[in-house]
């Protein structure tokens, strides 16, 4: 019988890597893509299929699929668009064009991997799409603006993308995650410090705060293996669900978002 194949974003550490030694120890034909060459020998060495792609650059997300039906006789059953990061910092601290790299990885990334997905699915007549979002793509955090926003954008392309596929086997499912111990905060700190002009901001206390902060501050954090299994349930499901919450952060946000109006959510969210 055919292995179940799976191409994953963003496998350099945390999430994507552990989502890839997980899919293959359970048999799957996994294809474990980074941006950088020294991490995909690294996941080479871990015995993965890993190949070079980088989310910005359409030609990698050609040149990777061309490769990997090339292994699988045409098809690629699962896409786990994976790859992101976070940009913290105020609205007002936000240039432009930091805002744009935001996007520029976590959204308009996603959505060219997925467009040039879609037409081995459809040619295949099935296929699972998988779409890493976030909490904070249900409800906003304060100096999360344009972390926030990319998630939101994530989770309306998601849903509609969902409703035009509804004649075919193509479903879309997302993952709302809360805190995962992983190297995104670390990354994100790194992004403070570069783009955000912390010493004229109003806002310089909660940064020197937040940049003193670490994983075991955070209440609800999981190991990266809690979305890995996840990525699993989905690959082995008939009829995916077209959402997922992992942790309790995840449930217990979304749970306000529905019953608090906004004023009252927002006397919550101000506090976190």
């Amino acid at each position: 019988m055919k292995k179940q194949s799976i191409l994953i974003t963003g496998c350099s550490s945390g999430i994507g890597l552990e989502t890839a030694l997980i899919m293959k120890k359970k048999g799957f034909d996994v294809y474990a893509t980074a941006r950088d060459i020294k991490d995909v020998e690294h996941l080479k060495s871990l015995g993965l299929n890993s190949l070079l792609l980088d989310v910005t650059k359409p030609d990698t997300i050609s040149s990777c699929l061309d490769e990997v039906v090339k292994n699988t006789g045409g098809t690629l059953d699962i896409l786990f668009n994976n790859a992101g990061f976070g940009q913290p910092g105020a609205v007002e601290d936000l240039t432009t064009n930091v805002l744009k790299e935001q996007f520029d990885t976590n959204v308009f990334g996603l959505h060219e991997v997925t467009l040039q997905v879609l037409p081995i699915m459809k040619a295949q007549g099935y296929g699972k799409i998988i779409n890493h979002s976030s909490v904070l793509g249900l409800v906003s955090l304060k100096l999360r603006g344009a972390y926030n926003a990319s998630k939101y954008a994530i989770e309306g392309l998601s849903d509609t993308l969902r409703l035009e596929l509804q004649d075919t086997n193509i479903s879309v499912s997302l993952l709302n995650t809360g805190p995962i111990i992983s190297e995104f905060r670390n990354n994100a700190k790194q992004k403070v410090k570069e783009n955000i002009d912390i010493q004229n901001s109003r806002f310089k206390e909660s940064y020197e705060k937040s940049l003193k902060a670490n994983k075991s501050d955070v209440p609800f954090t999981l190991n990266a293996n809690a979305v890995a299994s996840v990525v699993l349930t989905i690959a082995n499901s008939k009829a995916p669900l077209p959402r997922y919450y992992i942790t309790k952060a995840t449930y217990l946000l979304g749970y306000l978002k529905r019953i608090l109006s906004t004023k009252l959510l927002d006397k919550i969210l101000i506090k976190i």
